[in-house]
């Protein structure tokens, strides 16, 4: 274990998660690579299908990205597709120099170790995890082989850890399916993503909503479920502090209405090279956006 840097908790451990605890058939212990974060009230889960389509990644991606900005700690199970980029999007995340953003928790159906990882396409995010401050666990031993019935036992514990769950893409018989029923036992919140109903990979989340989940188009609906909406005004004031003059001065062009590329070079009276470079940086950082030509307030 030593050659990992494992670590086993207890469930009479300070270390343990209190979030954990509460469930009713809660891991006697964990195994630990990385650093839990303490702040186990921020933890979120977003899990789907392996079989993801575009939609799906890009919007896991995203949301992850968006909440993990906002310091919420990203639960998943590291399997391909969905989850992957879950993962992905809490890493890819701005804002960590300043210690507000989340980081981001592997749970897995398998032992922790790298011989045991899965799946082994996995291995290269599992280190990057650890070493952006995030943690990958398990309640399986190191050596342990992943086992078809480990991943509805490790569902149990990404939902136990988290105040809520997001589905973004599953068919109708779908192993985030059973996350969502295990989270609603937990007594935590369950939301999912609405899709196509021409696609397989969209029924199972279009039932949960069916079925009362919190539909969610944008991170906005996560926040204000939890009454966090706060939290998305605080970073975008924290954003526009660190604005030099120039952002300042274009991002005050455009706050009230869109305006157009030529429009803000006129009042702003600086050349077009320089404004393009101004906006696209602003763009970057999702502080404003380009509708057709003109640039806006997000």
């Amino acid at each position: 274990m030593s050659g990992e840097k494992i670590k086993i908790i207890k469930k009479s451990s300070k270390e343990y998660p209190k979030i954990l605890r509460e469930i009713v058939n809660a891991p006697k212990q964990l195994y630990v690579r990385g650093q839990l974060p303490k702040n186990h009230e921020m933890n979120f889960a977003i899990v789907g299908t392996r079989a993801a389509s575009e939609y799906g990644k890009t919007l896991a991606f995203k949301i992850a990205k968006e909440l993990s900005e906002l310091g919420f700690n990203i639960v998943s199970g590291l399997a391909l597709g969905i989850d992957t980029q879950a993962h992905l999007g809490a890493l890819a995340r701005s804002g960590h120099a300043s210690g507000r953003a989340g980081k981001t928790i592997a749970v897995l159906g398998s032992g922790i170790d790298d011989v045991s990882i899965f799946p082994k396409e996995n291995l290269a995010l599992v280190k990057k995890i650890v070493d952006s401050g995030g943690a990958v666990i398990s309640e399986y031993e190191p050596q342990a082989k992943s086992e078809i019935w480990y991943f509805p036992e490790r569902n149990r514990i990404v939902s136990g850890l988290s105040r809520g769950a997001l589905v973004v893409e599953a068919p109708e018989k779908s192993g985030a399916l059973i996350t969502a029923r295990l989270a609603l036992e937990q007594n935590r919140e369950v939301f999912a993503i609405p899709g196509s109903v021409f696609s397989k990979n969209s029924i199972g989340a279009n039932n949960l909503i069916k079925s009362g989940a919190k539909m969610v188009t944008s991170v906005d609906d996560i926040l204000e479920e939890f009454n966090l909406i706060g939290l998305k005004s605080k970073k975008e004031e924290n954003k526009r502090e660190n604005m030099n003059p120039e952002e300042k001065m274009i991002f005050s062009i455009i706050e009230k209405e869109p305006v157009h590329i030529d429009k803000i070079c006129e009042i702003a009276k600086m050349p077009a090279g320089r404004v393009m470079s101004i906006v696209s940086i602003l763009e970057i950082q999702g502080i404003i956006k380009n509708i057709g030509g003109k640039f806006a307030k997000i």
